[in-house]
């Protein structure tokens, strides 16, 4: 068998989310050759379909902001939220390193911030919650300072789009949700939709990056003026190892297989999500491994896990969970595909409840993602499919939007038609229509409008905390933003199941991302980062951007670790 051709480098990043080129960055503004490898023909993997917060405490635009906690407060907060999976080494070099991160991006690079200063923390009870802070995301991104790059970056998902066109979160969504019932947000989105036109006729795409597309985009683009090199379409086939020692991978390229020689390797390739046979293996009421929608690409299917695992590396399993849970409906298009929407704002606003087969509420709807999935998990009925609905009324849907099924002034007749949305002029044939319990669900509305009229909900305390109210609807005029009765027909539904951001099972590494084997030694040039690293929050889901957080920083922590580098840049 001919040797493959072969070139060499100092860093090899297998995977182009946030991690990889959050690695991929530093180590080239430290002078180390970069080279990374994706095996899609385009960059970004699952970063660029996600909302693209980060999770860092103490990070320099919540300082800017003055607000100046304790650093022990996230510790605190972490210390009650991951109990038994607590490890004070991983959560120190995340919280350490996680703001020396963001200045160096900051400093040095094109990726620029928006800060979350309002976003509190999902579990606002716990000790060391913040109201605030902890959050960032990439500022919008224009992609003409892309160039010729932006045809090799991934798009925004179709299903969290409108006709391509990203929608920010934060400030920008909230103009579309109140487009109908503010001067300020109507004009905000008029300038939006037709710039957005603009671009389609000129440009055939979205030029206005946001979200994941536009960490993405930043990150992408300061790795190119730094001389890393981008190979797409690049899948890695297999480690290249000397006396125990990771240097580099054998790559499957169009001109055939390259064998790149490197004093390191990052994993980052996006964990298991669609690894059909380790969903089944690991996953929670998953029979078949199919039962589950999962948000991530479908060629984040576990490579660089597999390619650590071969050079020695552990698996780490015993966690809360698995896999960072959201639910998820299912979307038929008309080409015959099923796209996946992920529920993650509407649920909290007033005027919607989740109930199961029986028509019974099961949790409060205005928690976090990871929280609706696990108690729909635990609630649903043993034996029956993992399902649950989401309820509301003609009001709520022309207002808010539900799932897919657009909000005011897009019609609803193409989500009718699929089936995607459920309609009935009664509650009771709203039932029939989805197979829910026709008396449950009757008895469980009129139940929860009782209290709602008053803002309340005894039972299960939907607004009760920071992170609800954040998630809720501030224009609501009603004493709760999270409440509303569901009274005006005809009344709709959309059916909800367990699916994910990505996975939390992934390689043990210590706190320099290094990968270890068996006896906790470790493999000496392999690092992991992102979903390839076994998640610090040890399956647990204490804010939102816990996982992009963990990723760049990470990425960071390895590049440095690899350059040698002892000082914040």
């Amino acid at each position: 068998m001919p040797t493959p051709p072969s070139v060499e480098c100092d860093l090899l990043v297998i995977g182009s989310g946030a991690a990889g080129l959050s690695a991929a960055v530093t180590a080239a503004w430290h002078g180390l050759k970069v080279i990374v490898v994706e095996k899609e023909p385009v960059f970004g993997g699952a970063t660029a379909w996600s909302g693209g917060w980060m999770w860092v405490p103490g990070n320099p635009l919540a300082r800017r902001a003055g607000i100046h906690e304790d650093p022990e407060q996230p510790r605190t907060y972490l210390r009650h939220e991951l109990g038994e999976r607590y490890d004070a080494a991983l959560v120190d070099a995340f919280l350490d390193n996680g703001p020396n991160m963001v200045a160096f991006f900051e400093k040095h690079t094109a990726l620029q911030f928006v800060d979350g200063n309002g976003i509190p923390d999902i579990h606002g009870d716990s000790p060391g919650a913040a109201t605030g802070g902890h959050q960032v995301i990439a500022a919008p991104y224009n992609g003409r300072k892309a160039g010729p790059l932006l045809r090799r970056l991934r798009r925004t998902m179709r299903e969290t789009s409108f006709m391509g066109m990203p929608i920010m979160a934060g400030p920008d969504l909230a103009a579309f949700l109140s487009v109908t019932r503010s001067l300020r947000s109507t004009l905000h989105v008029g300038r939006r939709f037709l710039q957005h036109l603009w671009d389609l006729a000129f440009h055939g795409r979205a030029m206005q990056l946001v979200n994941g597309v536009a960490l993405v985009a930043r990150l992408a683009k300061s790795a190119e003026d730094l001389g890393v090199q981008l190979w797409e379409s690049a899948p890695a086939r297999q480690l290249i190892q000397k006396d125990g020692q990771v240097r580099g991978a054998v790559v499957a390229t169009a001109r055939g297989d390259v064998a790149i020689h490197a004093r390191a390797v990052l994993l980052a390739a996006g964990g298991f999500p669609n690894d059909v046979a380790r969903r089944k293996a690991l996953f929670p009421r998953t029979p078949t491994g199919r039962e589950h929608l999962a948000l991530p690409p479908a060629a984040c299917e576990g490579d660089g896990i597999r390619l650590g695992e071969a050079a020695g590396g552990r698996l780490v399993t015993d966690l809360a969970s698995p896999v960072a849970w959201a639910p998820v409906s299912r979307v038929p298009h008309g080409d015959g595909s099923f796209g996946h929407f992920p529920h993650i704002i509407d649920r909290a606003k007033p005027g919607v409840i989740g109930v199961l087969s029986d028509g019974r509420r099961f949790v409060n709807e205005a928690n976090g993602y990871y929280d609706y999935v696990a108690a729909m998990l635990a609630s649903a009925p043993e034996g029956q499919p993992v399902a649950s609905w989401l309820i509301c009324d003609h009001r709520f849907q022309r207002r808010y939007g539900l799932g897919f099924a657009r909000p005011f002034p897009v019609p609803l007749a193409g989500a009718l038609r699929s089936g995607y949305l459920k309609r009935g002029k009664t509650l009771e044939a709203l039932a029939e229509a989805c197979g829910i319990d026709p008396a449950g669900l009757a008895a469980t509305v009129e139940e929860y409008n009782l209290q709602a009229y008053q803002g309340k909900d005894p039972a299960f305390g939907k607004g009760s905390t920071p992170y609800n109210r954040k998630q809720g609807d501030p224009l609501h005029t009603g004493p709760n933003p999270c409440l509303a009765p569901i009274a005006s027909g005809p009344f709709y539904a959309v059916k909800v199941e367990p699916g994910c951001f990505g996975t939390f099972a992934g390689l043990k590494t210590n706190a320099h991302a290094q990968v270890l084997d068996g006896d906790g030694a470790p493999i000496d040039g392999l690092y992991a980062a992102g979903t390839d690293m076994a998640s610090i929050m040890g399956g647990h889901y204490p804010s939102g951007g816990i996982n992009l957080g963990p990723a760049m920083t990470f990425g960071y922590i390895a590049a440095r670790h690899v350059a040698g580098a002892v000082t914040a840049e």
